[in-house]
């Protein structure tokens, strides 16, 4: 029996603030549970919906020294969907409305989190063969556990993982702050190991030591090796380029099926979804008091409104998509700027423009079951779910290719009656502004084409399985 514990600041359904929770709740259930015994430990925030707080008991409690001070330090357990949670308790660090609230405390109260991990495992029972970090915020288990949790038979030969899903966030504070806060000798605050520039760094140093390095995508995990996408680590990536892979996430095939989706007005498979997408169309377009017309090209937009996610070009050509026989749908929360700009083009082009300035779940799969085109025109983009949703519902992406996006959407070829999608290479708004208008020809002119490419689109599999088979290649090599 191979041990498996996956160390995160999210997973679903606790917490989730984006792609990392999903990624971390789907797939430690894909592994054959008589050959991997996979777990999670993540923190306890207050946060957590009380419904499933209720399904937690208490485990154990200790008191650990953290930042000049002797700790409370409690770990609760929860099974969910056959699947071991554990919870770090700590009220003064994980309490308040939101996971993550401002950037200094976060660094502190993370550090304490990946050395709490670590402390708990003996009293836990539970010695796992691999710890799989996920992201900055457990980019110091694999340091600790090189550094002061080296002293007993219990840690000795634990492997550790590191997987970044977005290099861009790498939990980064003033060097003489972060070498107080993590009790790190003099030793790892040099720039072959923790620093980087003025600070500490937590996700460099989780790259540094881990045994092996993961992200979400092939394209992605090249593109971190260059300059523009490597966010000052290219060199570090480049360097350890032999203990690196990309390995595309998945989506959960059962919560993502419009075939037995509860939130969509009307259910469908590939072999109807053309008509019934249609439906679904006219459904929303009544919800959300837009214009009716079965006709009208509706682009989903479901996104955190930042400029990584491309808005400023969409801001760019707005008003000229705005001129066109184009609906768009938006949900998401970010930069005031681009929540202002949706508001403003809804309240120009009430029959054309919905923003729903917030997040909720049974909308975004309304907007995935109901649209005809999902637009996605990234800066970069690590892997990306929302593509993979699109397709899993037969609206088809149109994208930058970018990392994840270039991997999991084939740009249509009306020559060739292949693709699932539509692309565009240049970060650049006149290029992705023809690609609409290109799809949306396509759509008008040439709808068998267009219905046939929904299928394909349908048919792919992006389910956690194949992903699932490359993680247990990983481990299994790991491990030996």
């Amino acid at each position: 029996m191979k041990r498996i514990l996956f160390a995160s600041s999210e997973a679903v359904p606790f917490i989730k603030t984006g792609g990392l929770a999903d990624v971390v709740g789907a797939l430690p259930k894909c592994f054959d549970k008589s050959a991997y015994d996979v777990r999670i430990i993540m923190p306890k925030y207050q946060c957590i919906p009380d419904r499933l707080k209720e399904l937690m008991q208490y485990k154990t409690h200790f008191y650990m020294d953290f930042a000049g001070a002797s700790r409370y330090v409690g770990v609760l357990e929860a099974n969910y969907g056959g699947i071991i949670y554990w919870f770090i308790d700590n009220e003064e660090y994980f309490s308040g409305p939101k996971p993550y609230t401002e950037w200094h405390w976060d660094i502190q109260k993370f550090m304490f989190f990946d050395r709490a991990v670590l402390s708990a495992l003996p009293l836990l029972d539970y010695r796992p063969d691999i710890i799989h970090c996920h992201d900055w915020q457990t980019g110091l288990i694999p340091v600790y556990l090189h550094d002061s949790f080296q002293g007993g038979d219990f840690f000795r030969g634990i492997k550790t993982v590191m997987t970044i899903h977005n290099l861009k966030f790498q939990g980064n504070d003033n060097s003489l702050v972060f070498q107080r806060l993590s009790g790190l000798s003099d030793y790892y605050m040099t720039y072959d190991k923790l620093l980087m520039g003025p600070d500490g760094n937590m996700l460099k140093g989780g790259l540094v030591y881990a045994d092996a390095i993961t992200t979400v995508s092939d394209s992605y995990a090249e593109e971190i090796k260059t300059e523009f996408y490597g966010e000052g680590l290219d060199g570090l990536m480049r360097a350890r380029a032999h203990d690196l892979r990309g390995i595309v996430n998945g989506i959960d095939y059962d919560i993502y099926d419009p075939a037995t989706d509860k939130d969509i007005a009307f259910n469908y498979t590939a072999d109807n979804a053309p008509q019934k997408k249609l439906e679904n169309k006219r459904a929303l377009q009544k919800e959300l008091g837009l214009g009716s017309g079965d006709n009208r090209f509706m682009l989903g937009i479901v996104s955190r409104l930042t400029d990584q996610k491309g808005f400023d070009l969409i801001a760019y050509v707005m008003d000229k998509l705005c001129q066109k026989d184009v609906q768009i749908v938006i949900l998401g929360t970010g930069d005031q700027k681009h929540e202002d700009m949706f508001r403003w083009f809804a309240g120009r082009f009430p029959e054309k423009v919905s923003a729903n300035i917030y997040y909720s779940e049974p909308m975004s799969h309304k907007i995935y079951a109901s649209c005809d085109a999902f637009l996605m025109p990234s800066l970069f983009e690590p892997c990306g779910l929302s593509q993979l949703m699109s397709l899993r519902y037969g609206t088809l992406p149109i994208v930058r290719e970018t990392g994840g996006l270039r991997d999991t959407v084939e740009p249509y070829n009306q020559f060739t009656d292949s693709g699932t999608g539509f692309s565009f290479t240049a970060y650049n708004a006149f290029d992705m502004y023809n690609t609409v208008l290109f799809a949306h020809s396509i759509y008008i002119d040439h709808r068998d084409a267009w219905n046939r490419m929904i299928g394909r689109a349908m048919n792919k599999d992006f389910s956690w399985q194949a992903s699932a088979e490359k993680y247990r290649e990983m481990y299994d090599w790991l491990i030996g």
